[in-house]
């Protein structure tokens, strides 16, 4: 029942996600000798306080974020199984524990993603450059198309082609539906000289290893950073693929004027609250009164 569960979810990325989360559930209860199909709410509630307490990386608090989540995991599980054997003689669950009123509230306004400034992404661009072929042309797609890493990474060679004369490559995007992303040269250009490195293939995935190992997420996580200390970027502990698609949406917004229609078609957000989000946060700073406020009372 649970790997039904996992499969309805399109993406494989999305079930990495889910296995993962409900992992974290699971070993819990084990910890405990806690049937998890007798679970209550309020052993839901403790996991959440073990979670504020340390159940973050080594040792630290979670995130309230990485705690929504999680419970959101947790209770989609339990949702399916109760309506997947309601009418069971013997249902496995009849009740939803983690529909907690304990969830977290996750603030819509703010999001705790570093972004790069046009310095910095010039800077960790050039970092790339030196790195390699594979690195440069990662970093151009990732920058330049806003993709989700997992989108870029799930690329294949199969997929760039063209339409109407422009350079386009096909990818995956959440719900596992499919788009057509333009590839300015600029991209297409380093996507080339990757190819040509690797003899010009015609099939297989986009981004791999030196070993020829397709490219994974934490591959792409430690290479980011590294880049991003080498760029002498202060922020660069906390940069991360995402890091590089907040940039990407936020200077597409300041480039185009605050466009939100033309922004949640590139960031292919289904929902353009989520779009907002990025608009109210690239004013929070560049507006932020602070600097006003220095100018007039600052001194040299």
């Amino acid at each position: 029942m649970t790997s039904a569960w996992l499969l309805s979810k399109r993406s494989a990325h999305t079930q990495r996600g889910y296995h993962r989360d409900l992992g974290d559930w699971l070993a819990w209860c084990a910890e405990r000798d806690l049937d998890p199909l007798g679970a209550r709410m309020s052993d839901v509630d403790a996991w959440i306080t073990q979670q504020r307490r340390s159940g973050g990386r080594n040792g630290r608090p979670a995130a309230e974020s990485s705690i929504a989540r999680r419970v959101s995991t947790v209770s989609s599980w339990y949702a399916y199984l109760v309506r997947n054997t309601a009418d069971d003689p013997r249902p496995l669950m009849t009740r939803n524990p983690a529909r907690t009123d304990a969830r977290p509230r996750v603030d819509p306004d703010f999001s705790p993603t570093v972004g790069l400034d046009r310095s910095e992404v010039d800077r960790l661009q050039d970092q790339a450059d030196a790195d390699g072929v594979v690195s440069s042309a990662l970093i151009r797609l990732l920058v330049v198309n806003g993709l989700r890493v997992g989108s870029a990474l799930a690329a294949q060679i199969e997929d760039l082609g063209h339409d109407r004369g422009h350079r386009v490559l096909t990818v995956v995007v959440k719900r596992g539906n499919r788009r057509r992303v333009a590839i300015p040269p600029l991209v297409g250009a380093a996507i080339d000289a990757m190819l040509d490195a690797r003899g010009n293939p015609a099939e297989g995935p986009l981004f791999v290893t030196p070993s020829g190992r397709p490219l994974y997420q934490l591959y792409v996580y430690r290479l980011i950073r590294r880049l991003a200390r080498r760029a002498g970027i202060a922020a660069a502990e906390r940069i991360s693929p995402h890091s590089l698609r907040h940039t990407a949406i936020t200077e597409l917004l300041n480039a185009s004027g605050g466009d939100l229609r033309r922004a949640q078609d590139f960031a292919h957000h289904a929902d353009p609250r989520t779009t907002r989000r990025y608009d109210r946060a690239r004013d929070s700073l560049d507006q932020h009164g602070a600097y006003l406020l220095a100018s007039r009372f600052g001194r040299p």
